[in-house]
């Protein structure tokens, strides 16, 4: 490879890495929970009902976005 293009290698390579930093969300992206607004967690019960059919059927669940449920915030 020539110079030119190893230097142009380089700075798309550099460009795609800040890129990629500058969207990771920082420690002031994780707010705390504010009173009075719903919570969100992982939908057990559901996840659970479809692991046991597929596990009957012999498939295996990879959970890529596990299936999640509002609740009411404690009060």
């Amino acid at each position: 490879m020539s110079l030119l293009s190893r230097l142009f290698f380089l700075l798309v390579a550099c460009a795609l890495f800040v890129a990629g930093c500058a969207s990771v969300p920082g420690p002031r992206a994780a707010a705390p929970a504010q009173a009075g607004r719903s919570t969100i967690q992982q939908d057990a019960p559901y996840m659970h009902q479809v692991e046991s059919m597929a596990r009957r059927r012999g498939i295996g669940v990879v959970w890529i976005n596990p299936p999640v449920k509002r609740r009411p915030p404690p009060r």
